[in-house]
């Protein structure tokens, strides 16, 4: 695929993801994808994950954990069949509602019009911080909403 077709696919990922249609994401992806960001306790959802399944395993513990309240990908790379983009979130950990920012970047690497590889990058401290905050009593989460 050429340059701009591969940066395509990435922004359809994107517009998939930020619409909840997690299994067209995965539709995206190469039946052996790699989904991989650094290991970090207490993310449940970092790590490695592989092949489509795994990928499906990764967007369930992120939506048992996180929710987002804002998610926008801002500047897309591409050079041959990779893609970086870098971007901003912001979120509330659903278990103790603390709230979340977070620069990241993603890398992907595409393979016949598919997802191959995902690599995230992210600041991962304000997610460990905001998992290991204590639970924010009824008056706080009114308006951490």
């Amino acid at each position: 695929m050429s340059t701009e077709a591969n940066r395509q696919l990435a922004r359809r990922g994107y517009d998939m993801f930020m619409k909840g249609d997690i299994e067209g994401v995965i539709g995206l992806c190469a039946e052996d994808v790699a989904w991989v960001s650094p290991k970090t306790e207490p993310i449940s959802f970092s790590g490695s994950f592989h092949g489509k399944a795994e990928v499906g395993r990764f967007f369930q513990l992120m939506s048992e954990t996180i929710e987002f309240e804002r998610f926008e990908p801002q500047c897309f790379i591409a050079d041959g069949d990779k893609v970086a983009v870098s971007g901003m979130s912001r979120g509330k950990v659903l278990g103790n509602g603390a709230k979340f920012d977070d620069a990241w970047v993603h890398i992907f690497t595409m393979k016949n019009g598919k997802i191959a590889r995902f690599e995230q990058y992210n600041n991962s401290a304000s997610y460990v911080a905001a998992l290991s905050a204590p639970m924010l009593n009824n008056e706080d989460m009114a308006g951490a909403v």
